[in-house]
C-alpha cells in the first residue's frame, strides 16, 4: 500500500473526521450579525489568558491553496480578506478585500436565506474605516474570522446553515475538472490540480507545504500540468491531507521529533484497542518523553518484556500479525516537503527490528537515568547537545535504518567520534553508538562490557589510555581540573604512536608519586599496565602511527569500559569505607 492510500485508509477510520470540503481550521473571532446587516457584537472565541490566548479549533469551508496570488476563503477568513484590515504594511490588503467581497456577492446573489442575506449586507455596507473603537480590539487584526447571526448565534455559526452548506457543495464542485482514475483509489473522479497544504511539520512554512506538487514548466508532460501529472482525485486528496494534519497536531498521539524529520506514525487493525496498544509502544520505542506518558503507564511490563528480548507473540499475542503499522518522515524543504523514510508492515516485524536495534545499542554499565529513547542518542550527536543541532539527514537516515534493519549510515559513525574529540566526552549513550555500527555493519563481535581477553589493538589502546588516567589521577588524589584525556584522547585515539611514548613517561613519575602514597595501588595498577601490554602481539610495534574510523571506535569503547571499571572500583572502595567508619 502506497503513502497516500494508507493515509486515506487511516482518515476512513478518524472517529471525527472532517467531511469532504471541510477542514479543521484556527478561528480567533465571530462576527455577529443582525438580520439587516449590521453588526451587533464581535467576540473572542480565543481560549487561554493573556498573550497565551490560542485560537479554537473549528470546521469550516476548506480553505483554497494559496500560493502568490490573491485567493479568498468562502465564509471565512483572516481580517485582511474579510476586514481589509491588517496589522502589517497591507501593501495589497485591500486587493485581497475586494477579492473576498467580490466572491461572495458573485456566490451569494439570488440567495434567499436570512444569514447569507445578512452577509451580504454586510459585505455591501463595510468600509476598513469602521474598524476602530472598543467593539473591534486591535488583537483581531490577522485572526481568522466568522460570522453567525446573533439570534442564533449559541447554536450555530453562519457555515453551519443549511443554505450555506448547500451553497458551498456547489460552489465548490463548480469548476468542472474533468474525471480521470484517480491513482490512490482507482475511481473516476475529478483531478485535483493542487493538492491541500500540510501542516504542523517542523521548519515549515506556518501556512503549510504541499506533498505533491508540480509548479515548474518543467514539469509539464503531455499537456500535463500541476495535478494532473499524478492524478490524485479532489476526494483522496482532502481525505490524505486531513489525515497527515491530524496525525501531525502537537497533542495527536501519533507523532514524534526525530531529528529534523516530524514523524507521525499509525496502526491499522480490527480492535481499536490493538490499535492503541500498538501505537503507545511505539512512541515509548522512540518518543522525547515518552517513559512519562500516561499512555505509556499502561504498557510498561509490555514495554519491559520486548527492551529484554522476548517475542511478541508471546507479550502480546494481538499485535504480532493482526496489526499492521505505518511510520512516514518528513522534512521541510522549501515550500515542499521531503520523505525522509516510510515503513509499512506488520507490528511484529516493527518490534523485531526495535529490539535488534537495542541490542546493538546495549553496552555495560548502561546509561544512567534507565533505557534512553532516540532523541537522547541524538542529543549526543548534537553540538551543545541542542536537538536543533542534530547534523541534518543523519536522524532520518538512522531511522530508515532501524525500521528496515539495513546498515546504520556511516556519517553516525564519523559524527560520533568528531563529538568525542570535539568535547572529550566518552559515555555509555556515546560508547553505544559505536559498538552498534561495529556490530551491524562491519559485522564484528564487539564486547558488551569489559573484556579482559580482547586483543584488537585499538580497544587495547584504549583501556591502556585509561589506565594511564587512572595513575594520573590516583597520583594526584583527585584534585586535577583536567586529565591526560582532555588534552591527549583526539590524538591518541587518531595517532597513537605520536602520545603514547610520552604517555609512558608521564606515567613514571606519576608512579613513583603514588608509590609514596598507596603502594598497593601503585602495584595494581602496574600489573594491570603490564597484563594489557601483554595482549598486543609479540615483536610488533604496539603503537601504529594511525587508526582507522573503526579501530578509533574500538579505542573509545575500550577506553569506556576500563574506565567504568575504575570508577566502579572507586565506588565500591568508598561504601566499604564509609561501612568501616561507621562500624
Amino acid at each position: 500500500m502506497s503513502i497516500l492510500s494508507s493515509l486515506v485508509s487511516a482518515y476512513d477510520r478518524l472517529p471525527d473526521a472532517p467531511p469532504f470540503g471541510y477542514s479543521t481550521e484556527k478561528i480567533g473571532f465571530v462576527i455577529s450579525l443582525n438580520d439587516d446587516g449590521s453588526v451587533f457584537d464581535v467576540v473572542d472565541l480565543r481560549e487561554g489568558e493573556g498573550r497565551k490566548r490560542q485560537p479554537k479549533m473549528m470546521l469550516v469551508p476548506q480553505p483554497v491553496k494559496r500560493t502568490a496570488g490573491i485567493a479568498p476563503n468562502f465564509l471565512w477568513d483572516k481580517t485582511s480578506y474579510v476586514l481589509g484590515v491588517t496589522a502589517g504594511e497591507g501593501r495589497r490588503t485591500a486587493d485581497e478585500h475586494a477579492a473576498f467581497v467580490k466572491r461572495h456577492l458573485d456566490a451569494l446573489e439570488g440567495t434567499n436565506d436570512a444569514g447569507l442575506d445578512a452577509l451580504r449586507l454586510f459585505l455591501q455596507g463595510w468600509t476598513p474605516e469602521q474598524f476602530a473603537g472598543p467593539s473591534w480590539p486591535e488583537e483581531m487584526r490577522d485572526q481568522n474570522v466568522i460570522f453567525a447571526l446573533e439570534r442564533e448565534r449559541r447554536e450555530r455559526w453562519l457555515h453551519q446553515r443549511e443554505a450555506a452548506k448547500l451553497l458551498w457543495e456547489r460552489h465548490s464542485t463548480a469548476d468542472e475538472k474533468g474525471l480521470r482514475a484517480c491513482l490512490v483509489t482507482g475511481e473516476m473522479a475529478p483531478v485535483a490540480r493542487l493538492h491541500p497544504s500540510i501542516k504542523g511539520v517542523w521548519g515549515a512554512q506556518s501556512s503549510g507545504a504541499a506533498l505533491v506538487s508540480f509548479n515548474l514548466d518543467a514539469f509539464t508532460s503531455y499537456g500535463h500540468e500541476q495535478g494532473t501529472n499524478a492524478p490524485v482525485s479532489e476526494l483522496a486528496a482532502a481525505k490524505y491531507t486531513t489525515a497527515l494534519n491530524r496525525f501531525l497536531e502537537r497533542d495527536s498521539g501519533h507523532r514524534v521529533q526525530i531529528g529534523d524529520a516530524s514523524t507521525v506514525f499509525w496502526a491499522q487493525a480490527g480492535r481499536v484497542e490493538d490499535e492503541a496498544v500498538a501505537e503507545s509502544l511505539f512512541a515509548a520505542f522512540v518518543g522525547a518523553d515518552a517513559d512519562d506518558a500516561e499512555a505509556v503507564k499502561t504498557i510498561g511490563v509490555q514495554l519491559q518484556r520486548i527492551r529484554q528480548g522476548d517475542h511478541l507473540t508471546d507479550v502480546a499475542p494481538g499485535l504480532a500479525q493482526n496489526v499492521r503499522f505505518h511510520v512516514l518522515g518528513l522534512a521541510p524543504n522549501a515550500a515542499r516537503l521531503s520523505i525522509r523514510f516510510f515503513f509499512e508492515d506488520d507490528f511484529g516485524t516493527l518490534t523485531e527490528r526495535y529490539q535488534r536495534f537495542v541490542s546493538d545499542m546495549r553496552v555495560e554499565p548502561p546509561p544512567r537515568g534507565g533505557y534512553p529513547p532516540l532523541w537522547r542518542y541524538l542529543a549526543e550527536l548534537a553540538v551543545l547537545g541542542k536537538r536543533e543541532n542534530v547534523p541534518p539527514n543523519l536522524a532520518g537516515d538512522w531511522m530508515r535504518a532501524i525500521l528496515s534493519g539495513t546498515t546504520y549510515p556511516l556519517t553516525l559513525l564519523s559524527t560520533t567520534l568528531m563529538r568525542i574529540r570535539a568535547d572529550g566526552t566518552i559515555n555509555a549513550l556515546r560508547a553505544g553508538i559505536l559498538k552498534a555500527v561495529l556490530t551491524r555493519n562491519y559485522r564484528m563481535e564487539v564486547p558488551v562490557a569489559l573484556d579482559p581477553e580482547e586483543r584488537n589493538k585499538g580497544y587495547v589502546l584504549g583501556r591502556l589510555f585509561a589506565v594511564y588516567e587512572e595513575i594520573q589521577r590516583a597520583a594526584l588524589g583527585g584534585n586535577v581540573n583536567a586529565t591526560i584525556k582532555d588534552k591527549f584522547y583526539a590524538s591518541a585515539s587518531a595517532t597513537p604512536r605520536k602520545v603514547f611514548s610520552l604517555l609512558d613517561s608521564g606515567s613514571a613519575n606519576h608512579l613513583s608519586k603514588l608509590g609514596k602514597q598507596s603502594r598497593g595501588r601503585q602495584v595494581n595498577l602496574v600489573r594491570l599496565q603490564e597484563e594489557i601490554m601483554d595482549l598486543m602481539e609479540p615483536g610488533a610495534d604496539p603503537y601504529p602511527a594511525s587508526f582507522s574510523a573503526r579501530e578509533q571506535a574500538l579505542f573509545g569503547l575500550g577506553y569506556h569500559h576500563q574506565h567504568s571499571d575504575f570508577f566502579k572500583s572507586r565506588k565500591t572502595a568508598d561504601t566499604d569505607e564509609k561501612r568501616e567508619t561507621a562500624e
